[in-house]
């Protein structure tokens, strides 16, 4: 599976509403996690006295329950995102075994390929609680690499389940699992397949990882490993590239709580992320949410920077749940529709904030259209031009008149909705990339201090007649009239409206 940072067709970076297309493929994901398997269990209850023997609460437990965590947690989570999870791992022949595979028998999504070893017991911690309150965490775990005879049964595993995946996790929480013997095969293994691995690593030597893809490191992990503070952006970017030469991989994406996430790649910027949780319950398994999404999005079709966005607003949704939590397909496409929401506020801007867009725009190589109108009440003509008007271009603005510059043109009763009203609605139309007001009768004046490359009006105009057709055209731009539907008028609907009454 070939690996691109940035899809090729792409010469902006993607809305919400086309990483919400990507997330709909996630069920054709194929991945196959191998790592260290946990179990969870919680045991929650009340604490009403201090113990007669020792200075500690006594616990009246209420409540038992255990959860998939480790690399287990990483196959739910692509589960739960709609992928196809294979699981590679080892557990003992002990009751939190039992209770493992109990789990993943009623995980729809998720095929087991576990290997049980008599002596080695099921990594187990148990957290008791009060409240959202942690007591205490039990423990009971071994991390001594697996010997000879558990490498061997592993990797058989891995080579069983190797085909049917075209994304590898190795979801590393220095258990023994993925001890030396086991990573050198499998990264051995996987590079004669050329299959994507992405490292969740735990070591300080991110060198053991040498051949994996994608790195991807908490802000502590990376820190510990090359010695730079990762808080801020720039040294982010330093810390990533310095861990991308130890791995000689693709790309390192460095999680940096609430600082969001940095991508670095080879020969390319650095991608830097804003987090995007809304509020913080709890950070416990994010790190497995986010590699899920991560992994899911590639075994999906995305590129590299469309995946780090999505596995970024995956983990936004997971630190605000409590505990460890999974996150659905169908969250991830309603938090990705309500940013589009949020977004449409964000599309109407003021005549210097629309300057600076525009440069950053024709910055980067794009064409900037221009259109202007009063869009009183948006009609089949209007998305007919609108459409043909991005059409044209790579960025659309719509300059609408103020609602005094309308009562000038219209008349007194006119408009029916106030400027606002007027700028929402028209924020929100697909083609529609930018949303500004003019007070002037004519919009020549924000037409010479936006500079577009591209002016549209209706067919009911000449090229001739169109204002400020002849700077456009003065600087390079050209004029584009668009056909109009017959029939479609605002004016001719208020007439319509009046008749009926």
């Amino acid at each position: 599976m070939k690996l691109s940072l940035v899809n090729s067709s792409r010469t902006s970076p993607p809305t919400d509403s086309e990483l919400a297309t990507i997330v709909r493929a996630f069920h054709g994901a194929r991945i196959l996690v191998i790592g260290d398997v946990i179990l969870d269990r919680y045991v929650t209850g009340a604490v009403q006295r201090i113990s007669p023997e020792a200075p500690i609460p006594v616990l009246r437990p209420a409540e038992h329950r255990h959860t998939l965590g480790g690399a287990a947690n990483v196959a739910l989570n692509i589960a739960t995102l709609g992928g196809q999870a294979i699981l590679v791992g080892v557990i003992g022949n002990d009751s939190a075994g039992d209770d493992i595979d109990r789990l993943l028998q009623t995980t729809q999504g998720v095929s087991s390929a576990l290997v049980r070893i008599a002596d080695r017991p099921t990594t187990c911690k148990t957290r008791f609680m009060t409240g959202s309150h942690q007591l205490l965490r039990l423990d009971e775990e071994t991390t001594a690499p697996l010997d000879e005879a558990g490498l061997v049964a592993v990797m058989a595993a891995v080579e069983a389940s190797l085909g049917a995946a075209e994304v590898v996790v190795l979801s590393d929480y220095a258990k023994g699992v993925l001890c030396d013997g086991v990573l050198d095969a499998i990264l051995a293994r996987t590079a004669q397949t050329e299959q994507v691995v992405i490292a969740d690593p735990k070591r300080a030597d991110f060198t053991a990882y040498r051949g994996a893809a994608i790195l991807t490191p908490n802000e502590h992990e990376v820190r510990v490993a090359t010695r730079i503070e990762a808080e801020h952006d720039t040294e982010a970017d330093r810390a990533g590239r310095v861990a991308l030469e130890a791995t000689a991989g693709q790309a390192v994406l460095v999680t940096r709580s609430a600082n969001g996430l940095t991508l670095v790649c080879r020969d390319m910027e650095a991608l830097h992320l804003p987090t995007r949780a809304r509020e913080v319950a709890d950070v416990s398994g994010a790190g497995d949410t986010l590699v899920a999404a991560l992994a899911v999005a590639l075994g999906a079709g995305a590129a590299l920077a469309e995946a780090a966005m999505l596995a970024n607003a995956t983990a936004g949704i997971s630190v605000s749940k409590p505990g460890t939590a999974t996150v659905s397909r169908q969250e991830l496409l309603d938090a990705l529709h309500l940013d589009d929401l949020v977004a449409t506020d964000r599309k109407v801007a003021a005549l210097d904030e629309a300057i600076e867009k525009v440069a950053d725009w024709h910055r980067r190589g794009l064409r900037v259209g221009f259109a202007n109108g009063c869009f009183d009440l948006i009609h089949p003509g209007h998305v007919r031009l609108l459409n043909d008007a991005r059409a044209a271009c790579d960025r659309l603005i719509v300059a609408l008149n103020t609602d005094a510059s309308v009562k000038r043109l219209k008349g007194p009763t006119r408009p029916l909705q106030n400027e606002m009203a007027r700028a929402t609605v028209m924020a929100s139309m697909a083609p529609v990339d930018l949303v500004t007001l003019f007070d002037q009768d004519t919009p020549l004046e924000m037409i010479q201090a936006l500079r577009p490359d591209v002016l549209v009006k209706g067919s009911d105009y000449t090229v001739e007649q169109v204002v400020g057709g002849d700077l456009v055209q003065s600087w390079g731009g050209k004029v584009v009239l668009v056909t109009l539907r017959e029939g479609h008028s605002t004016s001719g609907t208020i007439r319509r409206m009046n008749a009926a009454q």
